[in-house]
């Protein structure tokens, strides 16, 4: 049965504050360094202990750290499978599981999930997995696992769709296209939750990215950082509809089913264009 917010019976949830553990609703959460936390807790100052208590960023984010942990895991097998050291130049991992159109178009789809996962340097997943735990652990305990994972997927997937869209010929490979998408619904849930702080510095460093990303190198996918951003902020909507009452009492089930349909529409659209 799902829980419901200790001062909103009506509502459903699935974040509970950091510091008490009860379930608390958007209306009444507050983020802080630690996680969200109720109106009581937050207003009390936070008690420096030794670490007895305090909860792991994997019992908070537990997504998170899989997902970095997988990358990471990734990105070593493209180590072993290059010419030594950190290059992954001439890795066979790339070759045979990077994003390409023909090959897609061949039947290759897996290409639209794991091109995801590998990275071309080392500075590369670096910067992506910095952002994800950056913004995995502000997002994840505020919104649940179970979203937080669909919007990655569908990020993911939409940045595969973008890249195809702009440059189906070229060997893609990066998590860029799901962090994009993160950033999207985080600052589209944030903003719609009334936490303007967060929403303006989430926005900034969206922006500059962005702007990097239109005027930077040649072998930055455009194509899959748009994408992945558009399908993040689609999933990030559906969340916040979900929270205004807009898609039913219980509307946990109906979040995922739209977060599911961007998903398949980017699946399916990348079939299509590949």
């Amino acid at each position: 049965m799902a829980q419901t917010c200790y001062r909103h019976p009506n509502r459903e949830t699935a974040v509970s504050c950091s510091s008490c553990g009860r379930p608390i609703c958007p209306d009444c959460m507050t983020p802080t360094p630690v996680g969200m936390r109720c109106p009581e807790c937050s207003r009390q100052r936070t008690r420096v202990t030794s670490g007895v208590g305090e909860a792991s960023l994997f019992s908070r984010a537990p997504a998170t750290v899989i997902l970095i942990a997988l990358n990471a895991a990734v990105f070593l097998a493209e180590v072993a499978s290059a010419h030594g050291g950190f290059a992954v130049g001439g890795s066979s991992a790339a070759v045979n599981f990077g994003l390409y159109g023909p090959f897609v178009a061949e039947g290759e789809w897996y290409r639209l999930i794991s091109g995801g996962f590998l990275h071309a340097s080392l500075l590369h997943i670096a910067f992506n997995m910095f952002a994800l735990y950056f913004l995995g652990r502000l997002l994840e305990p505020s919104v649940g696992t179970p979203r937080f994972l669909g919007i990655y997927v569908a990020s993911l997937l939409g940045g595969s769709l973008g890249a195809l869209l702009l440059t189906p010929n070229a060997l893609t490979v990066g998590a860029s296209g799901a962090i994009f998408g993160i950033f999207g619904a985080t600052f589209v849930i944030a903003r719609g939750r009334g936490l303007d702080d967060v929403a303006r510095s989430i926005g900034f460093i969206l922006l500059l990215n962005l702007a990097f990303s239109i005027g930077g190198a040649s072998h930055i996918s455009l194509g899959g950082h748009l994408g992945g951003l558009v399908a993040g902020v689609l999933c990030g909507l559906a969340i916040l509809a979900g929270e205004r009452g807009m898609l039913g009492e219980r509307h946990f089930p109906a979040e995922m089913v739209a977060m599911g349909v961007v998903a398949a529409v980017s699946f399916v659209g990348a079939l299509a264009i590949a």
